[in-house]
This record gives structure tokens, sequence and C-alpha cells, in this order.
């Protein structure tokens, strides 16, 4: 938007620049123009004269004279000719066609006007003058005089109109710059704000006090929308807590107070303690999922620290070992990885010994700042890979697998939380890929 309104401002001023050099150029010229022949028809006028008196005293010689100082001095051609057309005198070097002017002198008109001066020409003009008394005509002269000056003159206002309007244009340019950059300083800081925002920073705030009021307004009242929607989250993620937080003891008294009644049970009542504890585990399970899941939003527990990677999947080579899993493990020993980067690969495996068969493979490889975890397992289709990401999805065959569907959640929010890229993509030729990539 701010190239087009300094396009917008720069087209207006051009044709606001154009519409006041443009016609005083043409002006100047125009008086130029009409002050050369002002000048010019009095030297014809005063050569007429002398024409005139010489006819009449056939005397020519001072008329010559005349003729020849001026056409030396000037650089000018004159000719005087008779009313019959004829050339009775000349000076100078003579190049114009003088039968349209001579026409006109013959008819007693003289010279109104002439071509408008401008720097690329004419070269010469012509001026004709008819000589006589009264109505009586004796003879026209026909003055050719140079306009190199008058010329100059114009190209020297016209360049002077064209360097002020360059000059004006340059610092409309530079007006209709900063102009633009004020209207629209309060949109690029909204911009900022929700590019922030929508990151993860969610105390990220506009900061008004520059540009129209209309706008400030604006940065205001989003202000006063993103503290709402912040402490509405805060609000909700403190309530997760400290729910989460709270039910912890409760439960694991439960579990106790369910274990000691164990040995009172008669043996009907079997199947159903091991169904009610296995449903206390798991509700045990969901709610730490919840406790962390809210401690990740909060951004509790992700320090920018790097940590390395070898030794914690070195644990994990006992868990698979035992589920007869087989790890495969493309990691240096000195690779190292962000702190919420290791906690992705922890939950990507601990998912992969769930649904990997006996006898399957789990890869972990490290390369160019892409940490990946593929599996040979069922895998997801398409639409699944789009929803698992979401809270609480499970997907419906793997509905008997114990889990809270919140592991790949949090791995989601941890990969923001660190500036990383998180995605499931398909394994060849089935299971599933963990693809982590990792910020520069």
């Amino acid at each position: 938007m701010n190239s087009r309104l300094v396009v917008t401002f720069t087209t207006l001023i051009v044709f606001l620049v154009a519409a006041l050099a443009v016609p005083l150029g043409l002006a100047y010229a125009s008086h130029r123009t009409n002050r050369l022949l002002l000048d010019r028809r009095a030297d014809a006028t005063r050569f007429a004269e002398l024409a005139d008196q010489a006819a009449r005293d056939d005397d020519h010689t001072g008329l010559i004279a005349e003729i020849n100082r001026y056409a030396d001095l000037y650089g000018a051609a004159v000719r005087v000719r008779d009313r019959d057309g004829s050339l009775r005198l000349s000076a100078g070097s003579f190049e114009s066609d003088d039968r349209e002017a001579l026409r006109l002198a013959l008819s007693g008109r003289t010279t109104e006007d002439l071509p408008t001066i401008s720097p690329f020409g004419p070269a010469t003009v012509l001026l004709a003058e008819p000589a006589g008394r009264d109505a009586q005509i004796t003879g026209v002269v026909l003055l050719q005089t140079p306009t190199d000056q008058a010329r100059l003159d114009v190209t020297l206002v016209w360049g002077a109109l064209a360097l002020g309007a360059l000059v004006a244009l340059a610092y409309s340019m530079l007006a209709a710059r900063r102009l633009a950059r004020w209207i629209l300083r309060p949109v690029t800081e909204l911009d900022r704000t929700t590019q922030a925002i929508a990151q993860g920073r969610l105390d990220a705030r506009a900061h008004p006090g520059v540009g129209p009021s209309e706008l400030r307004r604006l940065e205001e009242r989003f202000n006063a929308m993103a503290d709402a929607v912040a402490g509405a989250m805060e609000r909700q993620r403190a309530f997760v807590a400290d729910a989460s937080h709270e039910l912890r003891t409760p439960l694991t008294v439960l579990g106790l107070r369910l274990e000691n009644l164990e040995p009172h049970l008669r043996g009907e009542g079997t199947a159903e303690f091991e169904e009610a504890m296995a449903e206390l585990d798991r509700l045990a399970l969901l709610v730490e999922d919840l406790l962390a899941l809210a401690k990740v939003e909060a951004g509790a527990g992700i320090e920018g620290k790097d940590v390395p990677l070898a030794p914690r999947l070195a644990v994990w080579r006992e868990v698979y070992a035992a589920a007869g899993v087989r790890l495969v493990t493309d990691i240096s020993e000195m690779s190292v990885v962000p702190e919420a980067a290791a906690r992705i690969a922890d939950i990507a495996l601990d998912n992969a010994q769930k649904f990997v068969p006996r006898s399957g493979t789990v890869t972990v490889c490290l390369e160019d700042g892409v940490l990946r975890v593929a599996d040979d397992g069922p895998g997801l289709s398409e639409e699944e890979r789009s929803e698992a990401l979401g809270r609480f999805w499970r997907s419906g065959a793997h509905a008997n697998v114990p889990g809270s569907g919140l592991g790949l959640a949090i791995a989601a929010e941890l990969a923001r939380a660190c500036g990383a890229t998180l995605r499931l993509l398909p394994a060849e030729p089935h299971g599933l890929v963990v693809e982590l990539q990792l910020p520069p």
C-alpha cells in the first residue's frame, strides 16, 4: 500500500508541476517571439522608409551602406524589391523562400506574427515590410534575421523551468513518501503486532503515537482487545494448570485406597478392580499431560539451552528392546538440539513404540537442521495427519491404545515455542514420519 500511495501522490504532483511548467514555458516562448518580431519590425520599417526615400530620390547609396552594415552587424540578410517584385538591392545570405511574404507585402500588409521560437527552431525568421507613402507602394523590404539569441533565451528559461520542476518533483516525492509512511505507520505497527501474536508472543502490543488519529485509536482498541484475549487465555491456562495440579493429589490418594482394598476383594470382583485401576491410571496420565500442556503454553520449563540428543536416545533403546522394536539412530555423539526439540523427540518415540508392531523399526536422524523420527507402523491417512496435532485427537483404529491424545498437541506447542516447524508426513511404504525443522 505504501508504494501505491507514493505512486498516486507522485502522479498527482507530476500533473500539477506539468500544468504549471508547460504553460509558463510556452508563454515565455511566445513572449520572446513577439519581442523579436517587434525589434526586427522596427528595423524593417526603418529600411522601408529609407528604400522609399531612395526610390523617390533615385539615390541608393545610403540605403546600400545601411543594409550592408546591418547585415554584417546582426548576421542578417536584407532584400529590397521593386513593386513589380524585381530585386533592387541585397545584403547578406538570403536562404528563405520570400514569395509568400512578398505577395502579402505588395498587398500592403506587414508581417503580423512569426513561428514560435523554441530551442529546436526555427533558425531564421522572415519579415516583410511594404515601402511607400499612403496607399502608394514603391517596393518591399524583406528582412531575414537569425534567431540564435532568442532560442538561447528560450532554452535557458525552459531549462530553468525543467530544473525547477525536477527539484519540486524530488521534494514532493520525498514529502509523499514521508506522508505515506506517516499514514501507514499505524497499519505497519498493527501488522507487526499481529504477526508477533500469531507467532505466540501474546505480550506483543502496538505502540500508538504516530499517524492519523483514527488509526491511532484503532491501535489503542487493538491493544485493549489483545489484553482481553490474552487475559482470557491466561485465565484458561491457569485454570487448567491449577485443576491438573490439584487433581494429582486426590488421584494419588484414590489409587492408594483402591490398592488397600484389593486384599478384601472376592474373586468375582478382581476384574472390576483391575478395570478401575486402569481407568485411574488413564485419568492420572491425562492430568499429567494437561499439566504439561498448560506449562508449555505458559512458556514454563522451555529453556533456551541446547542439550545432547544421543544420551536421550540411549534411554529409549532399552524401552524399544523390551517391546521388540528396533531403534536405528543416525545421530552424532556431538549433536545438540534445543531442550524443546529433545522433548518433541521423546514424544515422537513414545508414540512410535505404542503403534509399531514387534520386529518393526523406528529411525531417528538429524541432518541439516531437520530432526526426523520415522517408523514402519500402520501410519495415518492424509486427513488424520491434518488433525493429529489437535488436542484430544485419537484415531478410531487406535482407540484401545493407552494415551490421552495430547502428546502431539504438546509437541506442536513445544515447536511453536522454540520457533521450529513440526510436520507429519507419510513413510514409504507405510508408517509415519515426524519431521521437525529446527530454527536457524
